[in-house]
């Protein structure tokens, strides 16, 4: 196999939940070490998240995937001593404790780094360092509200809309994830020292819905929810077919959207100021809509794609999972290949999302037991006999 693009790096993934341990996963996938630090009475609280099937956790799996997993209990002094001499030997460690738990238990920033001025680490947390809420708990759903997302979806006459995924979590992943490689990067090449990334759960989904902060300093006006309306796009919405199913379709572009008034049979519209001319379109949303939703609506799914793909109009079924493993664009790519797995035999999993031509990402195997490699890393990293380990375990510590 072809050595990847972090190959030699290694991570210490002493978070819980979804967006830290998301950013060593996406990390493992393009070849770096990643040690997964758990508390050895039931490990990270993932494993026990969303669909099991015979008490293994589904999400654990695909999260845990190219992982190696060790137990250790950071809540006795041995066990964060023990952090710290792994620390010392990494290039990123990844965290989410309160701010004052990390600065009581010795494992803040400054302490680790005094040790190992190269460690990049990100500390993942609810608010953020500083400011009155940085030491509050909080989780994906708290920054789906107060990122302005839960405000904004939704329809105009229902209340403000969660997503049913995580969400925040995996867009603060993101972000920390690009934050690391520019860390290392500074590190590495520009021959600088490692730092701190200060990530957490709202401000990066913050970021991707600015246009209503935008909107509101420049002209004064809060935005509302709209359903599957986007003001800056017509038609844009998902439309019934004839057979029940649902098709969603985008306009953002103009050329796109005159291509859908023409392959819906109304070419006169696209002369129309009202329809032809972006910033009317748009206020003329309801309307174009309503032209969409008939058409549409006396066409199954397939007469209505076939259409719309010969013009060339942006348009897609609206998937569910099934459907999405069948699709033969994303059978072609591989997507979802299935992995074998002792405990499960098998399950197919989304593989890495970018391709990488030299260096690809892959996935080497899901989610490991708990505790599986404590020999591994204990014994050969850190050089502790088989007495000593044994005396850890004994003691509660690994």
């Amino acid at each position: 196999m072809p050595e990847q693009a972090l190959t030699g790096i290694r991570v210490l993934d002493a978070a819980t939940l979804a967006a830290g341990p998301l950013v060593a996963t996406w990390l493992g996938e393009f070849g770096a070490e990643v040690i997964k630090v758990e508390q050895p009475d039931g490990g990270d609280p993932l494993r026990q998240w969303g669909a099991q099937k015979d008490g293994v956790g589904l999400m654990w799996k695909s999260l845990g995937r190219n992982k190696k997993s060790v137990t250790l209990n950071l809540r006795t002094e041995t066990g964060r001593e023990m952090l710290r001499e792994l620390a010392a030997r990494a290039d990123v460690l990844v965290m989410n404790l309160r701010p004052s738990t990390m600065e009581r238990w010795g494992l803040d920033y400054p302490s680790l780094s005094a040790d190992n001025p190269g460690l990049v680490m990100v500390h993942v947390t609810g608010f953020g360092a500083g400011g009155p809420k940085s030491d509050r708990p909080g989780f994906g759903t708290l920054g789906e509200a107060m990122s302005g997302f839960a405000h904004i979806t939704g329809h105009p006459d229902g209340p403000p809309t969660l997503p049913s995924f995580m969400l925040a979590d995996g867009v603060a992943a993101l972000n920390a994830t690009y934050a690391v490689m520019m860390a290392l990067y500074h590190r590495d090449v520009r021959s600088g020292a490692g730092q701190l990334i200060d990530i957490n759960l709202i401000e990066p989904l913050a970021r991707l819905i600015e246009q209503p902060v935008l909107t509101y300093d420049q002209l004064g006006t809060v935005t509302g929810r709209t359903g599957n309306r986007w003001d800056i796009s017509a038609p844009r919405n998902t439309y019934r077919t004839k057979d029940g199913h649902w098709l969603a379709m985008s306009g953002s572009a103009p050329t796109v959207a005159m291509r859908a008034l023409r392959a819906v049979g109304r070419p006169e519209l696209t002369e129309d100021p009202r329809f032809a001319e972006a910033q009317q379109r748009l206020r003329n949303a309801a309307e174009i809509d309503a032209i969409m939703a008939a058409w549409i609506g006396e066409r199954t799914l397939a007469d209505a794609m076939a259409v719309f793909e010969q013009a060339e109009v942006a348009a897609a079924p609206v998937y569910d999972a099934e459907q999405l493993l069948a699709d033969p664009q994303l059978q072609a790519r591989g997507v979802h290949p299935s992995v074998a797995d002792s405990e499960l035999g098998a399950m197919r999993v989304q593989a890495p999302v970018p391709r990488l031509s030299a260096t690809p990402g892959r996935v080497e195997h899901l989610g490991p037991a708990l505790g599986e490699h404590n020999d591994e890393i204990y014994g050969g990293l850190l050089g502790l006999d088989d007495g000593r380990r044994r005396q850890l375990h004994e003691d509660g510590v690994i």
